[in-house]
């Protein structure tokens, strides 16, 4: 069966910091997001995880954090590693919600 890249909702290039750490190894991965929505990411790092991996990973921009659960659903040296959150608490999922309506609404006013 082939990847199905269907998503709930719209990513957003966002470029937060990262750190992936593999749940099992405790391998961490340091990098920047370059993608963003509310049920995972895209991520730019120097090493990449295996597809399958479970990992707990933490977002920063401008001094907030955001904790999650996760599962690499691919990793590729050209395209980097897409991530989809698996366990995202409350108030990670508002300041997510935080950070996309920033960015969405600076995309509005560029005229």
């Amino acid at each position: 069966m082939g990847f199905d890249c269907r998503r709930r909702t719209p990513r957003y290039p966002l470029a937060v910091d990262v750190e992936v750490t593999d749940i099992q190894s405790g391998v961490q991965v340091r990098g920047k997001t370059n993608t963003l929505s509310l049920f995972g990411c895209g991520v730019d790092a120097g090493q990449l995880l295996p597809q399958g991996t479970s990992v707990r990973i933490k977002l920063s921009h401008r001094g907030t954090e955001v904790k999650a659960l996760a599962r690499i659903v691919y990793a590729n040296s050209d395209l980097g590693m897409g991530l989809a959150f698996t366990i995202v608490e409350r108030q990670d999922e508002v300041i997510l919600e935080w950070w996309i309506g920033e960015f969405t609404s600076i995309l509005v006013e560029i005229p």
